[in-house]
């Protein structure tokens, strides 16, 4: 667990958002405010497992005021977080609290309602940070009200399920690019070369990022040029657990004796092309890492909706750019805004969002 919990809905919610929570009178309530913070970790270590399902997290405090239980979302046909945190919390269950990142379900799926769980648990009082858009599963939270169960939503934007809330608003899955590249914008030098801009930290922090997503995207261009495995690995090297599924757009070959190939690959000719089929086969959350023409191409498409730039303290003054020309005046200029910044090694890594 983190030496200390109670600080981290602060870093891992909106601060603007996380000021408004601590003025309210729940959270004075220590072992409350414990149970967000675990709440919230547990759904952040669920990213990358769960689609078509949100990595939701959730804990329950007893009536003693102990934390009885924590849960998170299981992969697709498994229990949600709610069921998680009852399963381990027992017949503490009865009359506790519980706190969960989003709004239960109302409806069965692979699995039951989480609302008849809760109910049959006997929990006296549930605080959810937000609320499920999805016509299918929304209504728990009515659900539970009529059931006797007191019911607050508390209105915090948890990191870990923004993508998956906004992929349910435009019924596309969440675009997130990565761009490693000099200080002055060139992703390759004029040979061409591009191994490493960064250092092993940001290269690091990029795998990490890749066994969060779905799948990741890149064009015939990376393919042909780079041989990339696009899989998702550790420090020393060695693949991690949760991969993301390889998607390539474009219409050019793919050779067969090429990684991709070997690892079993999806071909599109268009980045909407891919984004649809991957949306109809359950995936939320996308990676794109290239190359400058794929990355162009999405962003005049209204297709980018989060940049994670890795900016090397190198000069190159010539070479590949990362991306082309998006416009020829700053009037036109495709706008973002910085969410965060972050030393990673010896690189700043940017986190900006689509402004909208």
């Amino acid at each position: 667990m983190h030496d200390n919990p109670l600080t981290l809905p602060l870093s891992s919610l909106r601060s603007h958002q996380a000021i408004v929570v601590e003025q309210r009178d729940w959270f004075a309530d220590d072992e409350l405010r414990r149970a967000l913070a675990l709440a919230v970790a547990a759904g952040d270590k669920a990213q990358g497992t769960t689609s078509p399902n949100p990595p939701v997290g959730a804990a329950v405090v007893a009536v003693d005021g102990e934390i009885a239980g924590v849960g998170a979302t299981q992969p697709v046909g498994g229990p949600h977080a709610e069921v998680m945190a009852l399963r381990q919390a027992g017949a503490q269950a009865e009359g506790a609290t519980m706190v969960v990142t989003l709004e239960p379900c109302a409806h069965t799926g692979r699995t039951g309602p989480c609302v008849d769980a809760i109910i049959d648990a006997g929990i006296a009082r549930v605080l959810y940070c937000q609320k499920d858009p999805s016509a299918l599963a929304a209504g728990g939270a009515s659900a539970l009200e009529q059931a006797g169960v007191e019911t607050e939503y508390l209105g915090l934007a948890v990191k870990a399920l923004e993508p998956w809330l906004y992929a349910q608003q435009c019924n596309r899955p969440y675009v997130v690019v990565k761009i490693a590249q000099t200080a002055d914008g060139f992703v390759a030098a004029a040979d061409g070369t591009s191994q490493w801009i960064t250092g092993s930290a940001a290269r690091q922090a990029g795998h990490r990022f890749r066994a969060q997503a779905d799948a990741i995207m890149v064009g015939t261009g990376t393919v042909l040029a780079d041989n990339p495995t696009l899989s998702a690995r550790d420090a020393q090297g060695n693949e991690l657990a949760k991969q993301p599924r390889p998607i390539v757009v474009g219409t050019r070959s793919i050779p067969t004796e090429s990684m991709l190939w070997q690892r079993g690959v999806e071909q599109f000719s268009s980045p909407t092309k891919a984004l649809e089929w991957l949306w109809d086969h359950g995936q939320r959350l996308v990676l794109v890492e290239g190359g400058p023409e794929l990355i162009t191409s999405m962003v005049q498409e209204n297709l980018v909706d989060e940049l994670h730039l890795y900016l090397a303290p190198l000069l190159l003054g010539a070479g590949k750019g990362s991306v082309g020309q998006l416009a020829g005046t700053l009037e036109h200029a495709t706008r973002f805004y910085v969410e965060a910044t972050e030393m990673v090694g010896q690189d700043v890594a940017l986190v900006m969002r689509r402004a909208r």
